[in-house]
């Protein structure tokens, strides 16, 4: 199948590990040109390597995205390299256990910067180029922006203002044809997520309980299974969907726990 994504500029936020490191690998396997923003210059400077070896090409941003205007600088550093902009993944964020009880008001500000607020900020300075370019935007949300976890008030408010954004988004740019689309993931194993894991005394028994959760072949789901619809988001191949939220999770959040 034919993704048509050759040669495409595709912004990745977060985009040196874990999801975003996928979607990267995906991108560049489809022959789109992919660009990786992310604050962690070693995990960063590890992909390019790779690539390198691969003769392929993409370009690193390292940048901490809390800010505007590192977000500002990201994509003029991208169009300086580029000239355009095909499309923009926006994934980068980090459930940092910021709570109602186990946090402070400053706390909570500081949880949606780190969530939130980038996914607007790159979308916006973007926003120009993909007009020209009659791009697509695909954010990437959690499930516990519909199923709740508790002690996380600040991640779970940005990933249900992400959903809430993916339709707003996708409503205001239809006169551009944008096209906007959420991924919503549930159980994936990333550095994240094996650093939450080994909070816990015994890693191994949590990880074992939550894969006994997960309806569909009670495994996690794997990071190249979110890039890969995310990639087919971003493609001609979905030329006609906008404003939907896609969950890609075994089931876990949609059927029954009695099935497992």
């Amino acid at each position: 199948m034919d993704l048509q994504l050759k040669d495409r500029i595709v912004i990745v936020s977060g985009g040196a590990k874990g999801i975003g490191a996928a979607i990267v690998r995906m991108l560049a396997a489809e022959g789109a040109l992919p660009v990786i923003l992310d604050k962690d210059a070693a995990a960063a400077s590890a992909l390019e390597s790779e690539f390198l070896k691969l003769g392929a090409k993409l370009l690193i941003v390292v940048a901490n995205l809390a800010e505007a205007k590192h977000c500002r600088g990201a994509v003029d550093q991208t169009l300086q390299k580029f000239g355009r902009i095909d499309a923009l993944v926006n994934n980068a964020g980090i459930n940092d256990g910021v709570g109602l009880e186990n946090g402070t008001p400053e706390a909570f500000i500081e949880s949606l910067q780190r969530n939130l607020f980038h996914y607007y900020n790159l979308a916006h300075f973007a926003l120009p180029a993909l007009k020209k370019s009659t791009g697509a935007i695909v954010n990437i949300a959690s499930k516990t922006a519909v199923t709740g976890q508790g002690g996380t008030s600040g991640y779970v408010a940005a990933k249900g203002g992400i959903l809430a954004l993916t339709r707003e988004w996708a409503a205001e740019l239809l006169p551009h044809k944008i096209r906007v689309n959420a991924v919503v993931p549930a159980e994936v194993m990333t550095p994240l997520y094996r650093g939450w894991l080994d909070t816990f005394p015994n890693p191994e028994q949590k990880l074992k309980s939550v894969i006994s959760k997960i309806p569909f072949e009670q495994r996690m789901t794997t990071a190249e299974e979110i890039a890969s619809m995310a990639v087919y988001l971003l493609s001609g191949q979905a030329s006609h969907m906008t404003g939907q939220h896609v969950f890609v999770d075994g089931g876990y959040v949609h059927l029954d726990r009695a099935l497992t």
